[in-house]
C-alpha cells in the first residue's frame, strides 16, 4: 500500500536517485548534469510551511515524490507555486502520480495557495492527462526554450485556480 508524506532528511538519497534518472533519461527537467547529495540537501531545506514537499513510499521504499514552490519571487505571486511531481521507472503506471497530485492539491487549498502552475515539457503526454485529470487547463507554451538531448524542448503550462 502506498503511503503519502511529508518528505523526511532520511529520504533525500532516494529522492536525489529519483532526480537523477530524470535527468538521465528525460526531459522532465532541464538539469543537464546529475547532481551531488550536497545540491540536493540545498534545494531540500527550501521546502516546509506554504511549500510542502512530499513522498509516495511503498514497499519501504520512496517511489515518488511531489512539491510546491514559489512560482516567482515577485511578492505578488505569493499565493502562487508551481508543482512537481517525480516517480521512479520502477513505480511507473502504478497510480503514484495519481495520489500525489490528489495530496499535494489539497495542501494547497489548506495552504491558500490560488493558482498552481505546472510546466510539462512537448511530447510528455502521461504528465498532461494527469493534470487534465485534476481540472488544469492549458494556459501557454514556451517554445524551444530548453536543448537537451540534442533538440530544442518546449515547454507547455498549466494551471489550476483553487479559490475564485
Amino acid at each position: 500500500m502506498v503511503s503519502i508524506r511529508e518528505a523526511q532528511q532520511k529520504d533525500l538519497t532516494e529522492m536525489a536517485a529519483i532526480y537523477n534518472e530524470a535527468i538521465e533519461k528525460t526531459v522532465a527537467t532541464f538539469d543537464l548534469r546529475r547532481q551531488t547529495i550536497e545540491e540536493r540537501q540545498a534545494w531540500f531545506n527550501k521546502y516546509g510551511g506554504r511549500h510542502p514537499l512530499l513522498v509516495a513510499e511503498l514497499d519501504g521504499k520512496v517511489a515518488g515524490y511531489s512539491s510546491l514552490s514559489p512560482f516567482r519571487d515577485k511578492e505578488a505571486y505569493s499565493d502562487t507555486v508551481e508543482l512537481s511531481i517525480y516517480i521512479s521507472s520502477d513505480y511507473q503506471g502504478k497510480g503514484i502520480g495519481k495520489l500525489l497530485m490528489e495530496e499535494i492539491l489539497l495542501r494547497a487549498a489548506k495552504l491558500d495557495h490560488h493558482v498552481v502552475i505546472g510546466g510539462i515539457t512537448g511530447g510528455n503526454e502521461a504528465s498532461v492527462k494527469l493534470h487534465e485529470k485534476f481540472g488544469f487547463e492549458f494556459a501557454g507554451c514556451f517554445k524551444e526554450v530548453g536543448y537537451k538531448f540534442d533538440q530544442w524542448q518546449d515547454v507547455h503550462f498549466y494551471q489550476l485556480i483553487l479559490n475564485s
